[in-house]
Protein backbone atom coordinates (compact mmCIF):
# COMPACT_ATOMS: atom_id res chain seq x y z
CA UNK A 1 0.00 0.00 0.00
CA UNK A 2 1.28 3.93 -0.68
CA UNK A 3 1.21 5.81 2.44
CA UNK A 4 1.72 9.45 2.70
CA UNK A 5 1.85 11.29 5.95
CA UNK A 6 1.16 15.06 4.64
CA UNK A 7 1.42 16.02 8.23
CA UNK A 8 4.16 14.20 9.70
CA UNK A 9 4.10 16.62 12.58
CA UNK A 10 0.69 15.18 14.19
CA UNK A 11 2.51 12.10 14.25
CA UNK A 12 4.86 13.08 16.54
CA UNK A 13 3.14 15.52 18.07
CA UNK A 14 2.35 12.48 20.57
CA UNK A 15 5.73 11.57 21.73
CA UNK A 16 6.80 15.02 21.77
CA UNK A 17 4.02 15.69 24.44
CA UNK A 18 4.55 12.90 27.00
CA UNK A 19 8.08 13.67 26.96
CA UNK A 20 7.05 17.17 28.51
CA UNK A 21 4.77 15.98 30.58
CA UNK A 22 4.18 16.93 34.31
CA UNK A 23 1.74 14.50 36.34
CA UNK A 24 0.03 10.86 35.43
CA UNK A 25 -2.90 10.01 36.48
CA UNK A 26 -4.95 6.86 35.53
CA UNK A 27 -8.57 5.80 34.96
CA UNK A 28 -10.01 2.52 36.15
CA UNK A 29 -13.75 0.76 35.46
CA UNK A 30 -13.33 0.15 39.40
CA UNK A 31 -11.51 3.30 40.66
CA UNK A 32 -13.23 5.55 42.44
CA UNK A 33 -13.42 9.31 41.67
CA UNK A 34 -12.39 10.22 45.69
CA UNK A 35 -8.77 8.44 44.71
CA UNK A 36 -6.16 9.95 43.92
CA UNK A 37 -5.99 9.17 40.59
CA UNK A 38 -2.19 7.00 40.64
CA UNK A 39 -1.91 3.65 39.14
CA UNK A 40 -2.81 1.51 42.59
CA UNK A 41 -5.54 4.31 43.53
CA UNK A 42 -7.10 5.65 39.68
CA UNK A 43 -10.35 7.15 39.35
CA UNK A 44 -12.81 6.17 38.24
CA UNK A 45 -14.61 8.37 34.96
CA UNK A 46 -12.48 10.82 33.02
CA UNK A 47 -14.81 13.79 34.08
CA UNK A 48 -12.47 13.43 37.21
CA UNK A 49 -9.12 13.28 35.33
CA UNK A 50 -10.55 16.24 33.26
CA UNK A 51 -10.97 17.95 36.55
CA UNK A 52 -7.64 17.31 37.61
CA UNK A 53 -4.97 17.72 34.62
CA UNK A 54 -3.21 20.48 33.36
CA UNK A 55 -1.29 21.35 30.10
CA UNK A 56 1.46 18.31 29.43
CA UNK A 57 -0.06 15.84 31.73
CA UNK A 58 -1.19 12.08 30.99
CA UNK A 59 -4.49 9.99 31.82
CA UNK A 60 -3.58 6.27 31.13
CA UNK A 61 -7.56 4.71 30.18
CA UNK A 62 -7.10 0.84 31.83
CA UNK A 63 -9.35 -1.58 29.66
CA UNK A 64 -13.06 -2.62 30.10
CA UNK A 65 -16.19 -0.92 29.34
CA UNK A 66 -17.03 1.96 31.34
CA UNK A 67 -21.28 1.99 31.00
CA UNK A 68 -22.12 5.55 31.06
CA UNK A 69 -25.75 6.91 32.50
CA UNK A 70 -25.57 10.38 34.23
CA UNK A 71 -24.78 13.38 32.10
CA UNK A 72 -23.44 17.10 32.44
CA UNK A 73 -24.88 20.16 30.48
CA UNK A 74 -23.15 21.46 28.27
CA UNK A 75 -24.16 25.63 28.35
CA UNK A 76 -22.25 26.67 25.52
CA UNK A 77 -24.07 24.42 22.76
CA UNK A 78 -27.40 23.55 25.04
CA UNK A 79 -26.25 19.62 24.92
CA UNK A 80 -25.65 17.17 27.27
CA UNK A 81 -22.53 14.63 27.44
CA UNK A 82 -21.14 11.82 29.26
CA UNK A 83 -18.28 12.90 29.70
CA UNK A 84 -17.00 16.81 29.18
CA UNK A 85 -13.48 17.18 28.16
CA UNK A 86 -12.72 21.03 29.16
CA UNK A 87 -8.93 21.07 30.69
CA UNK A 88 -6.81 22.22 27.57
CA UNK A 89 -3.39 22.18 26.41
CA UNK A 90 -1.13 24.69 25.44
CA UNK A 91 0.62 23.91 22.07
CA UNK A 92 0.72 20.80 19.84
CA UNK A 93 3.44 19.66 22.18
CA UNK A 94 2.31 20.10 25.38
CA UNK A 95 -0.99 18.71 24.95
CA UNK A 96 -3.05 17.00 27.29
CA UNK A 97 -3.18 13.20 26.56
CA UNK A 98 -6.44 10.58 27.33
CA UNK A 99 -4.20 7.35 26.10
CA UNK A 100 -5.26 3.51 26.23
CA UNK A 101 -3.49 1.70 28.45
CA UNK A 102 -0.51 -0.34 26.20
CA UNK A 103 -2.24 -3.27 25.20
CA UNK A 104 -5.57 -2.61 26.78
CA UNK A 105 -8.94 -1.54 24.95
CA UNK A 106 -10.97 1.08 26.77
CA UNK A 107 -15.16 1.10 25.63
CA UNK A 108 -17.20 3.92 26.46
CA UNK A 109 -20.76 2.54 26.31
CA UNK A 110 -23.74 5.00 26.16
CA UNK A 111 -26.40 2.37 25.69
CA UNK A 112 -27.59 3.31 28.89
CA UNK A 113 -27.24 7.42 29.10
CA UNK A 114 -30.03 9.99 29.61
CA UNK A 115 -29.96 11.32 26.14
CA UNK A 116 -31.89 14.89 25.58
CA UNK A 117 -35.67 14.24 24.56
CA UNK A 118 -36.06 17.20 23.29
CA UNK A 119 -37.71 17.84 20.17
CA UNK A 120 -37.01 21.30 18.30
CA UNK A 121 -36.80 23.71 20.28
CA UNK A 122 -34.40 24.61 23.52
CA UNK A 123 -36.68 26.74 25.85
CA UNK A 124 -33.65 27.07 28.37
CA UNK A 125 -34.33 23.63 30.30
CA UNK A 126 -32.11 20.12 30.86
CA UNK A 127 -35.84 18.60 29.75
CA UNK A 128 -35.60 20.57 26.30
CA UNK A 129 -32.10 19.36 25.20
CA UNK A 130 -31.88 17.83 21.76
CA UNK A 131 -28.34 16.34 21.53
CA UNK A 132 -26.50 14.00 23.89
CA UNK A 133 -22.77 12.34 23.70
CA UNK A 134 -21.17 9.79 25.01
CA UNK A 135 -17.83 12.34 25.08
CA UNK A 136 -18.39 16.22 24.38
CA UNK A 137 -14.78 17.57 23.54
CA UNK A 138 -14.72 21.53 24.31
CA UNK A 139 -11.06 22.39 24.93
CA UNK A 140 -7.68 22.91 22.89
CA UNK A 141 -4.54 20.81 21.92
CA UNK A 142 -5.44 17.03 23.32
CA UNK A 143 -4.41 13.73 22.10
CA UNK A 144 -7.23 10.68 22.50
CA UNK A 145 -5.73 7.47 21.39
CA UNK A 146 -6.89 4.03 21.41
CA UNK A 147 -10.37 3.37 22.54
CA UNK A 148 -13.88 2.54 21.43
CA UNK A 149 -17.57 4.80 21.80
CA UNK A 150 -20.98 2.65 21.01
CA UNK A 151 -24.42 2.72 21.38
CA UNK A 152 -25.15 6.14 22.49
CA UNK A 153 -29.62 5.79 21.76
CA UNK A 154 -31.79 8.30 20.93
CA UNK A 155 -34.72 9.91 21.21
CA UNK A 156 -36.11 12.68 18.40
CA UNK A 157 -32.65 13.88 17.32
CA UNK A 158 -29.44 12.18 16.30
CA UNK A 159 -26.54 11.63 18.60
CA UNK A 160 -23.04 11.41 18.08
CA UNK A 161 -20.27 9.18 19.77
CA UNK A 162 -18.06 11.83 19.76
CA UNK A 163 -18.73 15.34 19.55
CA UNK A 164 -16.06 18.48 18.80
CA UNK A 165 -17.35 21.69 19.84
CA UNK A 166 -15.80 24.95 19.70
CA UNK A 167 -12.11 23.66 19.97
CA UNK A 168 -9.28 23.40 18.41
CA UNK A 169 -6.21 20.83 17.40
CA UNK A 170 -7.47 17.98 19.09
CA UNK A 171 -5.41 14.44 17.71
CA UNK A 172 -7.40 11.85 17.52
CA UNK A 173 -5.61 8.29 17.05
CA UNK A 174 -6.99 5.12 16.62
CA UNK A 175 -10.91 5.43 17.98
CA UNK A 176 -13.83 3.41 17.20
CA UNK A 177 -16.98 5.27 17.08
CA UNK A 178 -19.59 3.09 16.41
CA UNK A 179 -23.14 1.86 16.87
CA UNK A 180 -24.15 5.06 17.37
CA UNK A 181 -27.92 6.91 16.29
CA UNK A 182 -26.20 9.28 14.82
CA UNK A 183 -22.72 10.43 13.28
CA UNK A 184 -19.26 8.46 14.82
CA UNK A 185 -17.47 11.70 14.99
CA UNK A 186 -19.06 15.49 14.47
CA UNK A 187 -16.80 18.12 14.16
CA UNK A 188 -19.01 21.62 14.90
CA UNK A 189 -16.14 24.25 14.76
CA UNK A 190 -18.54 27.15 14.64
CA UNK A 191 -16.62 29.98 16.52
CA UNK A 192 -13.18 31.68 14.83
CA UNK A 193 -10.18 30.40 15.01
CA UNK A 194 -10.66 26.94 15.90
CA UNK A 195 -10.22 23.50 13.76
CA UNK A 196 -6.73 22.42 13.08
CA UNK A 197 -7.97 18.49 14.17
CA UNK A 198 -6.34 15.38 13.22
CA UNK A 199 -7.99 12.16 12.67
CA UNK A 200 -5.39 9.41 12.48
CA UNK A 201 -6.47 5.62 12.05
CA UNK A 202 -10.04 6.13 12.89
CA UNK A 203 -12.61 4.29 12.01
CA UNK A 204 -16.45 4.84 12.43
CA UNK A 205 -19.08 2.55 10.99
CA UNK A 206 -22.27 0.90 11.64
CA UNK A 207 -23.92 4.29 12.75
CA UNK A 208 -28.09 4.74 12.31
CA UNK A 209 -30.47 6.98 13.44
CA UNK A 210 -33.74 5.10 12.83
CA UNK A 211 -36.03 7.41 14.74
CA UNK A 212 -34.81 10.93 13.73
CA UNK A 213 -37.45 13.65 13.08
CA UNK A 214 -35.64 14.70 9.92
CA UNK A 215 -36.12 11.10 8.52
CA UNK A 216 -34.83 7.60 9.08
CA UNK A 217 -31.25 7.21 8.43
CA UNK A 218 -30.74 10.72 7.60
CA UNK A 219 -28.15 11.88 9.52
CA UNK A 220 -25.87 8.74 10.82
CA UNK A 221 -22.53 9.53 8.89
CA UNK A 222 -19.20 8.39 9.67
CA UNK A 223 -17.78 11.33 10.04
CA UNK A 224 -18.75 14.87 9.30
CA UNK A 225 -17.21 18.53 9.86
CA UNK A 226 -19.03 21.36 9.69
CA UNK A 227 -19.69 25.26 10.26
CA UNK A 228 -16.18 26.49 10.35
CA UNK A 229 -14.96 29.95 8.49
CA UNK A 230 -11.77 30.63 9.78
CA UNK A 231 -8.52 28.45 11.67
CA UNK A 232 -6.85 25.94 10.73
CA UNK A 233 -7.53 22.66 8.67
CA UNK A 234 -8.28 19.38 9.68
CA UNK A 235 -6.91 16.35 8.26
CA UNK A 236 -8.13 13.01 7.82
CA UNK A 237 -5.31 9.84 7.25
CA UNK A 238 -5.92 5.93 7.37
CA UNK A 239 -9.67 6.33 8.48
CA UNK A 240 -12.38 4.09 7.61
CA UNK A 241 -16.29 4.69 7.29
CA UNK A 242 -18.92 2.07 6.53
CA UNK A 243 -21.96 0.86 7.00
CA UNK A 244 -23.24 4.20 7.95
CA UNK A 245 -26.69 5.03 7.68
CA UNK A 246 -26.11 8.18 5.84
CA UNK A 247 -22.88 9.21 4.20
CA UNK A 248 -18.96 8.24 4.95
CA UNK A 249 -17.50 11.68 5.34
CA UNK A 250 -20.05 14.69 5.28
CA UNK A 251 -18.77 18.15 5.35
CA UNK A 252 -21.75 20.17 4.29
CA UNK A 253 -22.17 23.92 5.79
CA UNK A 254 -17.92 23.67 5.90
CA UNK A 255 -16.89 26.98 5.06
CA UNK A 256 -13.10 25.76 5.37
CA UNK A 257 -10.82 23.57 3.35
CA UNK A 258 -10.32 20.16 4.94
CA UNK A 259 -7.87 17.34 3.95
CA UNK A 260 -8.96 13.83 3.69
CA UNK A 261 -5.59 11.45 3.02
CA UNK A 262 -5.38 7.69 2.48
CA UNK A 263 -8.94 7.09 3.84
CA UNK A 264 -11.56 4.69 2.81
CA UNK A 265 -15.45 4.79 2.93
CA UNK A 266 -17.92 1.61 1.81
CA UNK A 267 -21.13 0.48 2.02
CA UNK A 268 -22.51 3.76 3.47
CA UNK A 269 -26.34 3.90 3.16
CA UNK A 270 -27.12 0.77 4.35
CA UNK A 271 -27.57 0.00 8.27
CA UNK A 272 -27.64 -3.21 10.49
CA UNK A 273 -24.39 -4.94 9.18
CA UNK A 274 -25.21 -4.03 5.58
CA UNK A 275 -28.55 -5.49 5.22
CA UNK A 276 -30.74 -3.20 5.18
CA UNK A 277 -31.35 0.66 3.29
CA UNK A 278 -33.01 3.77 5.42
CA UNK A 279 -35.08 5.20 3.34
CA UNK A 280 -33.53 8.72 4.12
CA UNK A 281 -30.08 7.52 4.54
CA UNK A 282 -28.07 9.51 1.46
CA UNK A 283 -25.52 7.11 0.82
CA UNK A 284 -22.48 9.20 0.10
CA UNK A 285 -18.62 7.84 0.21
CA UNK A 286 -17.28 11.13 0.48
CA UNK A 287 -19.57 14.19 0.25
CA UNK A 288 -17.39 17.22 0.07
CA UNK A 289 -19.99 20.01 -0.26
CA UNK A 290 -21.96 22.07 -0.15
CA UNK A 291 -20.23 25.37 0.60
CA UNK A 292 -21.70 28.99 -0.37
CA UNK A 293 -19.20 30.94 0.79
CA UNK A 294 -16.91 29.77 -2.23
CA UNK A 295 -14.31 29.14 0.54
CA UNK A 296 -14.65 25.06 1.62
CA UNK A 297 -12.09 23.96 -1.33
CA UNK A 298 -10.92 20.73 -0.03
CA UNK A 299 -8.31 18.28 -0.94
CA UNK A 300 -9.60 14.37 -1.70
CA UNK A 301 -6.15 12.09 -1.94
CA UNK A 302 -5.37 8.69 -1.98
CA UNK A 303 -9.06 7.57 -1.04
CA UNK A 304 -10.88 4.71 -2.10
CA UNK A 305 -14.70 4.36 -2.14
CA UNK A 306 -16.83 1.23 -3.04
CA UNK A 307 -20.37 -0.37 -2.86
CA UNK A 308 -21.87 2.81 -1.43
CA UNK A 309 -25.40 3.00 -2.28
CA UNK A 310 -25.02 6.23 -4.24
CA UNK A 311 -22.16 8.06 -5.31
CA UNK A 312 -18.44 7.17 -4.39
CA UNK A 313 -17.24 10.68 -4.34
CA UNK A 314 -19.70 13.64 -4.31
CA UNK A 315 -19.44 17.88 -4.49
CA UNK A 316 -23.00 18.04 -3.24
CA UNK A 317 -24.01 21.22 -4.89
CA UNK A 318 -21.34 23.38 -4.29
CA UNK A 319 -20.08 26.80 -5.00
CA UNK A 320 -16.49 25.63 -5.31
CA UNK A 321 -14.91 22.95 -6.68
CA UNK A 322 -12.18 20.60 -4.60
CA UNK A 323 -9.60 18.64 -5.41
CA UNK A 324 -10.03 15.31 -6.13
CA UNK A 325 -6.58 13.35 -6.77
CA UNK A 326 -5.60 9.81 -7.44
CA UNK A 327 -8.40 8.30 -6.28
CA UNK A 328 -10.33 5.04 -6.83
CA UNK A 329 -13.53 4.63 -6.82
CA UNK A 330 -15.35 0.98 -7.19
CA UNK A 331 -18.79 -0.58 -7.68
CA UNK A 332 -21.07 2.28 -6.15
CA UNK A 333 -24.71 1.95 -6.58
CA UNK A 334 -25.26 5.45 -8.23
CA UNK A 335 -21.96 7.15 -10.07
CA UNK A 336 -18.17 6.56 -9.55
CA UNK A 337 -17.67 10.52 -8.98
CA UNK A 338 -20.41 13.31 -9.43
CA UNK A 339 -19.53 16.61 -9.61
CA UNK A 340 -22.62 18.50 -9.38
CA UNK A 341 -22.16 21.92 -8.39
CA UNK A 342 -24.42 25.20 -8.15
CA UNK A 343 -24.00 28.97 -7.18
CA UNK A 344 -25.74 30.89 -4.34
CA UNK A 345 -26.49 34.38 -3.45
CA UNK A 346 -24.98 36.80 -0.65
CA UNK A 347 -27.77 35.67 1.29
CA UNK A 348 -26.86 31.83 1.26
CA UNK A 349 -29.78 31.39 -1.44
CA UNK A 350 -29.61 28.79 -4.11
CA UNK A 351 -29.25 30.88 -7.61
CA UNK A 352 -29.46 27.71 -9.64
CA UNK A 353 -30.42 24.32 -9.29
CA UNK A 354 -27.47 23.71 -11.47
CA UNK A 355 -24.35 25.68 -12.48
CA UNK A 356 -21.21 25.48 -14.01
CA UNK A 357 -18.18 26.13 -12.05
CA UNK A 358 -15.70 28.42 -13.67
CA UNK A 359 -12.47 30.15 -13.27
CA UNK A 360 -10.80 29.41 -9.47
CA UNK A 361 -13.68 27.63 -8.67
CA UNK A 362 -13.36 24.61 -11.13
CA UNK A 363 -12.89 20.94 -9.63
CA UNK A 364 -9.77 19.88 -10.17
CA UNK A 365 -9.57 15.83 -11.06
CA UNK A 366 -6.45 14.50 -11.76
CA UNK A 367 -4.93 10.85 -11.48
CA UNK A 368 -8.64 8.61 -10.50
CA UNK A 369 -9.59 5.53 -11.78
CA UNK A 370 -13.72 5.22 -11.70
CA UNK A 371 -14.54 1.29 -12.28
CA UNK A 372 -16.67 1.65 -14.07
CA UNK A 373 -16.53 5.28 -16.04
CA UNK A 374 -20.06 6.55 -14.57
CA UNK A 375 -19.96 9.72 -13.92
CA UNK A 376 -22.12 13.33 -13.50
CA UNK A 377 -21.59 16.71 -14.04
CA UNK A 378 -18.23 15.71 -15.33
CA UNK A 379 -17.15 16.94 -19.17
CA UNK A 380 -18.87 19.52 -21.56
CA UNK A 381 -19.14 22.46 -19.87
CA UNK A 382 -17.99 21.38 -16.57
CA UNK A 383 -14.49 20.67 -15.78
CA UNK A 384 -13.46 16.93 -16.92
CA UNK A 385 -10.06 16.97 -15.22
CA UNK A 386 -6.71 15.62 -16.82
CA UNK A 387 -5.28 11.50 -16.67
CA UNK A 388 -8.17 10.19 -15.29
CA UNK A 389 -10.08 6.99 -16.75
CA UNK A 390 -12.48 8.89 -18.15
CA UNK A 391 -9.93 11.52 -19.89
CA UNK A 392 -8.18 8.22 -20.95
CA UNK A 393 -10.69 6.05 -22.29
CA UNK A 394 -9.80 3.74 -20.12
CA UNK A 395 -12.44 1.20 -19.23
CA UNK A 396 -11.07 -0.92 -17.18
CA UNK A 397 -11.70 -4.92 -16.07
CA UNK A 398 -10.47 -7.10 -12.97
CA UNK A 399 -7.56 -8.20 -15.01
CA UNK A 400 -6.20 -4.68 -14.48
CA UNK A 401 -6.38 -5.23 -10.84
CA UNK A 402 -4.85 -7.54 -7.72
CA UNK A 403 -8.35 -8.24 -6.60
CA UNK A 404 -11.44 -6.79 -6.45
CA UNK A 405 -12.50 -9.69 -3.71
CA UNK A 406 -13.07 -8.73 -0.18
CA UNK A 407 -15.27 -9.70 3.01
CA UNK A 408 -16.95 -6.10 2.25
CA UNK A 409 -18.17 -7.06 -1.35
CA UNK A 410 -19.86 -9.90 -0.02
CA UNK A 411 -20.54 -10.98 3.32
CA UNK A 412 -23.34 -9.17 5.21
CA UNK A 413 -25.13 -9.38 8.67
CA UNK A 414 -21.62 -9.74 10.46
CA UNK A 415 -18.52 -7.38 11.72
CA UNK A 416 -16.68 -6.83 9.22
CA UNK A 417 -14.21 -5.05 11.65
CA UNK A 418 -13.31 -8.54 12.96
CA UNK A 419 -12.97 -10.51 9.48
CA UNK A 420 -9.61 -9.84 7.97
CA UNK A 421 -10.04 -7.48 4.70
CA UNK A 422 -9.78 -3.74 3.59
CA UNK A 423 -12.01 -2.89 6.94
CA UNK A 424 -10.82 -5.54 9.48
CA UNK A 425 -8.40 -5.47 12.14
CA UNK A 426 -6.02 -2.80 11.39
CA UNK A 427 -1.48 -3.30 11.41
CA UNK A 428 0.15 -3.31 14.61
CA UNK A 429 1.17 -0.04 14.27
CA UNK A 430 -2.65 1.23 13.35
CA UNK A 431 -2.38 1.68 10.02
CA UNK A 432 -4.48 0.36 7.28
CA UNK A 433 -4.70 -3.71 6.20
CA UNK A 434 -2.39 -4.57 4.00
CA UNK A 435 -4.04 -6.77 1.87
CA UNK A 436 -4.61 -6.71 -2.64
CA UNK A 437 -8.08 -5.15 -2.97
CA UNK A 438 -8.18 -2.83 -5.17
CA UNK A 439 -3.89 -2.56 -6.09
CA UNK A 440 -2.85 -2.56 -9.68
CA UNK A 441 -1.13 -5.56 -11.45
CA UNK A 442 2.00 -5.31 -12.96
CA UNK A 443 0.52 -5.47 -16.44
CA UNK A 444 -2.58 -2.67 -15.70
CA UNK A 445 -3.19 -0.43 -17.64
CA UNK A 446 -3.43 2.55 -15.36
CA UNK A 447 0.59 2.37 -14.48
CA UNK A 448 2.09 5.29 -15.51
CA UNK A 449 -0.97 6.87 -17.54
CA UNK A 450 -1.53 9.53 -14.16
CA UNK A 451 0.23 13.07 -14.13
CA UNK A 452 2.97 14.60 -12.13
CA UNK A 453 1.15 16.46 -9.11
CA UNK A 454 4.28 17.07 -7.19
CA UNK A 455 3.56 13.76 -4.72
CA UNK A 456 5.91 10.98 -4.95
CA UNK A 457 5.48 8.14 -7.31
CA UNK A 458 7.95 5.52 -8.54
CA UNK A 459 8.23 5.01 -12.65
CA UNK A 460 8.24 7.07 -14.92
CA UNK A 461 4.47 8.81 -14.16
CA UNK A 462 2.13 8.09 -10.87
CA UNK A 463 -0.32 5.44 -11.74
CA UNK A 464 -3.95 6.18 -11.58
CA UNK A 465 -6.13 5.73 -8.47
CA UNK A 466 -5.20 5.49 -4.63
CA UNK A 467 -2.22 2.56 -4.85
CA UNK A 468 0.73 3.03 -6.54
CA UNK A 469 2.20 0.37 -8.26
CA UNK A 470 5.10 -1.31 -5.59
CA UNK A 471 5.84 -4.84 -7.23
CA UNK A 472 5.20 -6.38 -3.79
CA UNK A 473 2.29 -8.45 -3.88
CA UNK A 474 0.63 -8.36 -0.01
CA UNK A 475 0.84 -12.22 1.32
CA UNK A 476 -2.86 -12.04 2.31
CA UNK A 477 -2.60 -15.02 4.32
CA UNK A 478 0.13 -13.87 6.69
CA UNK A 479 -0.84 -12.63 10.29
CA UNK A 480 -0.11 -9.18 11.73
CA UNK A 481 2.12 -9.57 14.22
CA UNK A 482 3.88 -7.97 16.65
CA UNK A 483 7.80 -7.15 15.81
CA UNK A 484 10.10 -9.89 16.55
CA UNK A 485 12.90 -8.58 15.38
CA UNK A 486 15.44 -5.70 16.12
CA UNK A 487 16.09 -2.48 14.59
CA UNK A 488 19.45 -0.51 15.15
CA UNK A 489 20.44 2.58 13.61
CA UNK A 490 24.04 4.42 13.70
CA UNK A 491 25.68 6.30 11.78
CA UNK A 492 23.80 6.23 9.12
CA UNK A 493 23.54 2.61 8.67
CA UNK A 494 20.38 0.34 9.81
CA UNK A 495 20.59 -2.81 10.89
CA UNK A 496 17.69 -5.46 11.15
CA UNK A 497 18.20 -8.60 13.65
CA UNK A 498 15.91 -11.50 13.70
CA UNK A 499 15.36 -15.15 12.46
CA UNK A 500 12.97 -16.16 9.56
CA UNK A 501 13.38 -12.80 7.66
CA UNK A 502 12.25 -13.43 4.00
CA UNK A 503 11.97 -9.60 2.57
CA UNK A 504 12.34 -6.09 4.30
CA UNK A 505 10.98 -3.18 2.87
CA UNK A 506 12.13 0.55 3.48
CA UNK A 507 9.61 3.45 3.30
CA UNK A 508 9.92 7.49 4.15
CA UNK A 509 7.18 9.19 4.95
CA UNK A 510 5.66 10.22 1.88
CA UNK A 511 5.48 6.54 1.13
CA UNK A 512 8.43 6.11 -1.77
CA UNK A 513 10.21 2.56 -1.13
CA UNK A 514 13.84 4.02 -0.33
CA UNK A 515 15.46 0.06 0.55
CA UNK A 516 13.73 -3.52 -0.76
CA UNK A 517 15.59 -6.98 -0.46
CA UNK A 518 14.80 -9.92 -0.06
CA UNK A 519 16.45 -12.82 1.75
CA UNK A 520 16.38 -16.20 2.03
CA UNK A 521 14.91 -16.78 5.54
CA UNK A 522 18.29 -17.77 7.28
CA UNK A 523 20.09 -14.33 7.92
CA UNK A 524 20.43 -12.82 11.50
CA UNK A 525 21.34 -9.74 10.23
CA UNK A 526 20.91 -7.37 7.62
CA UNK A 527 22.17 -4.23 6.87
CA UNK A 528 21.15 -1.16 4.80
CA UNK A 529 22.64 2.39 4.36
CA UNK A 530 19.96 5.33 4.90
CA UNK A 531 21.86 9.02 3.40
CA UNK A 532 19.08 10.94 4.70
CA UNK A 533 17.67 12.23 7.76
CA UNK A 534 14.05 11.46 9.16
CA UNK A 535 11.66 9.20 9.96
CA UNK A 536 11.44 5.79 8.13
CA UNK A 537 9.18 2.52 8.05
CA UNK A 538 10.12 -0.67 8.23
CA UNK A 539 8.24 -3.57 7.19
CA UNK A 540 9.87 -7.19 7.84
CA UNK A 541 7.85 -10.19 6.55
CA UNK A 542 8.59 -13.64 8.03
CA UNK A 543 7.66 -17.09 7.58
CA UNK A 544 4.78 -16.31 9.97
CA UNK A 545 3.46 -12.78 9.39
CA UNK A 546 4.20 -9.55 8.70
CA UNK A 547 4.99 -6.37 11.41
CA UNK A 548 6.02 -2.48 11.16
CA UNK A 549 8.04 -0.69 13.29
CA UNK A 550 9.07 3.37 13.19
CA UNK A 551 12.70 4.64 13.02
CA UNK A 552 14.20 7.84 12.89
CA UNK A 553 17.64 8.75 11.73
CA UNK A 554 18.81 11.94 13.72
Amino acid sequence: MKIFYSVLSALLVGTAGLFAQTNVYYVDVNGNDGNVGSKEKPFATLNKANAAVNAGDTVWIRGGVYNLRDTIYVKTYNISAGIHLTASGESDDKRIHYLAYPGERPIFDGTNLLVGEGYDHYDGTIESVQYTSPIVVEAKYLHLKGFEVRGVPMKHNSNSGIYILYSKHIFLEQIDSHHNSGPGFFVNDGRANGGGHYFLNCDAHDNYDPYGRQGDGENADGFGVHYQESGDTTKFYGCRAWWNSDDGFDFINQEFPVVVENSYAMGNGYSDYGTQTPPSGNGYGFKMGESKTGKGRHAIKYCVAWKNTASGFYANYTSVGSKWLNNTSYNNGDRSFNMASTTYDSQGRETAPVAVLTGDNVHVLKNNIAYPNKLSRIGGENASGENNTWNLNLDLTESDFLSVDDPSMTITGVDLSMIAGALGPRMADGSLPDVDFLKLTAASRAIDKGEDIGLPFAGNAPDLGAFEYSGIITETHKKVLQPEWNLISTNGMLTIEGKNIENVVITNVNGQIIKTKDVDGTNTSIHFSIEAKGLYFVRVATSTGISVKKVFFQ
